[in-house]
Parts: structure tokens; sequence; C-alpha cells
């Protein structure tokens, strides 16, 4: 019987969730399966990813073979590289204590990798929060001195008496007639 390790789709619409599984290759791809391995979340960032590291290792030697996603989850993972690592013990090129030592060097740096990224995120999103806190106080502001200006009361010009009217029309003929003399 010819075994895959696939993901099985789980969630709602533009949402998807996903069981990683060892099924019959023939079974569909939500239907029976025979062992759950894990899951896969990615729709959180980075994608979660929580793996039976033991179980999916076990299946790989006894010959499962991973969809393109599986694969690329199972490498994340290291367990291909572990698999790789137990070949070359198997061979003889190294010893199990130096191929558990390398393991655990690339294990170490791709939790670093992951922190990283991680750091950058909350980092990004923290200027983001920054910056609307910041926009808002500005616009809040502008609110602020629109009703200010709004609200301040309306000095009123000094009023002209009629003596005053009558002074600039007299002013105005005066200056229309020496206009037309000339």
């Amino acid at each position: 019987m010819a075994t895959k390790i696939r993901l099985q789709r789980f969630g709602k619409k533009g949402k998807p969730f996903y069981h990683v599984v060892v099924a019959d290759s023939r079974a569909p791809r939500d239907g029976k399966f025979i062992e759950r391995l894990g899951s896969y979340n990615p729709n959180t960032n980075p994608a979660t990813i929580d793996l039976n590291f033991d179980k999916a290792l076990d299946w790989m030697n006894k010959g499962a073979q991973p969809t393109d996603t599986a694969r690329a989850i199972l490498s994340y993972k290291g367990v291909l590289y572990k698999k790789h690592l137990q070949g070359g013990v198997k061979k003889g090129a190294f010893d199990e204590a130096t191929a558990e030592a390398r393991f655990e060097e690339w294990l170490k740096g791709k939790d670093a990798k992951i922190e990283g990224k991680r750091e950058g995120l909350s980092k990004a999103q923290a200027e983001i929060d920054k910056a609307a806190i910041a926009a808002e106080a500005k616009k809040k502001e502008e609110r602020a001195a629109a009703i200010a200006a709004k609200n301040a009361p309306v000095e009123e010009e000094p009023a002209t008496t009629d003596t005053d009217v009558a002074e600039e029309t007299e002013a105005a003929t005066d200056n229309d007639e020496t206009a037309s003399a000339e």
C-alpha cells in the first residue's frame, strides 16, 4: 500500500486550517487517513506548525512519500534534514554524536531565524501603531482648532455714522469730477 504524508483541509472559506496526516494515496483528500501527525495554520504570521517530529520521521523512514506542501513543512521543521543525517550515519560518513550535534546546531539557527522574524513583525506593528496614534492626535488638534475658531466671538467693526457716509460720498463725487475734467 502506497502511503502519502499530505494535508487534510479544515476551516471555513477563506480561512484554511490543515491537519498533516498519513493516508493511503488512493484515499480522497479529506477522507480516511492512517495517522494524524500534526497541524498547519497558514493564517498566522509566521505560519503555525504543530508536528509530532518522531512520528513524522518514523513514517518517512518507512517510505511514506510527502506531497509538495507537506515536504516543505517537513523540511521547515527539520524532519528531512534529520533523515538525511541518519542516512549519513548508516553509510558510515560520521557517527551518531556528530549527526546529533549538526542537527542541534541547525535547530538553534532555525529558532533564531524564526524569533528574528517575530521580533521584526512586532517592531513593524509597533511603528504602525505609533504612526496611527500620531495621526489621530494631529487630527484631534485640527478639530479642536476648528471648533475653537467657530465658537470664538466675532469682532464687529466700529459702526459708521451718517456723517462719515456723507463725507465719503462727497469725496467720491469730487474725485469723479476731477477725473472727468482731465
